[in-house]
């Protein structure tokens, strides 16, 4: 805990049993309270490695995508009362190290939601992230810091912290199974006006990294832009979207009522 809150990471996994130890055994367990895996239908022993380290498991019989990992990442969290929570990938890409220093910007009252930029500093290059995504990064970057009216200097990672209210009151249900889910998420939380910060983050671009190859990453870039161009026409009472509407759907905490779609046959490990 720090200053009270209770501290929860979650770990959306697909095919990470070569580093889940590694990144698992980083994580300062004196400062956080649970950690919570999901494995979306992994092809290795990535539910295995998580049940014999002792990590709370939810396994996804089907592949429901990065966006439907952290759907029911957040799910589960919430659920396992967290106040605060943190999405870290398990393949090493971001250094559990900095942790405590995201859950601290947000147990003080500083911030509501914090990411993780690579961009800041040096690090992205210096870790290894390829030529093509970092300038695809600064030039997207750019166009939705004009879209948006922010001076984020990246929109991308995939480290995070949100306090509970958050991940409760935004309409995640309406975001997509897909990569895009990062975006949109990161553009409700600015719509509805919760504070979000940046902190410097190293990265490691590694052979068992996750990463989506240039096809997906042109997809990818393609969405992010819609969603901007729709945070803008929202903001602008141009138009409405389900995405930006406080009417939305978002998690449920019942699991009687669940709407996550292939959660009932989750399975579940203490």
């Amino acid at each position: 805990m720090l200053n009270g809150k209770r501290i929860t990471v979650v770990l959306p996994a697909y095919n990470a049993a070569r580093t889940l130890e590694k990144t698992y055994s980083e994580i300062p367990r004196d400062i956080i309270d649970d950690v919570i895996l999901v494995d979306d239908a992994s092809h290795d022993e990535t539910f295995s490695v998580a049940k014999r380290l002792g990590i709370p498991a939810f396994r996804h019989p089907i592949n429901r995508g990065y966006g439907g990992n952290q759907k029911t990442c957040y799910t589960e969290a919430l659920r396992r009362n967290a106040e605060i929570v943190i999405m870290l990938h398990p393949d090493y890409q971001y250094s559990p190290k900095l942790l405590v220093a995201m859950a601290g910007m947000i147990a003080y009252g500083e911030y509501d939601a914090i990411i993780a930029s690579r961009i800041l500093g040096k690090g992205a290059l210096r870790g290894g992230m390829p030529l093509y995504k970092y300038f695809f990064n600064r030039c997207l970057t750019f166009a939705q810091n004009v879209l948006m009216s922010q001076k984020f200097s990246e929109y991308h990672t995939g480290y995070r912290a949100f306090r509970r209210e958050v991940l409760a009151e935004l309409p995640l249900l309406e975001n997509s199974d897909d990569f895009v889910f990062d975006n949109e998420m990161l553009a409700q939380s600015l719509y509805f006006g919760f504070k979000v910060g940046e902190i410097s983050c190293p990265t490691l671009y590694a052979p068992e990294s996750s990463s989506i190859n240039f096809s997906r990453s042109v997809t990818y870039g393609l969405g992010v832009l819609g969603v901007s161009w729709k945070y803008f026409l929202a903001k602008q009472g141009f138009a409405s979207y389900e995405l930006f509407s406080r009417e939305g759907k978002r998690l449920s905490l019942d699991p009687a009522t669940d709407n996550l779609s292939n959660r009932s046959s989750s399975v579940t490990i203490q």
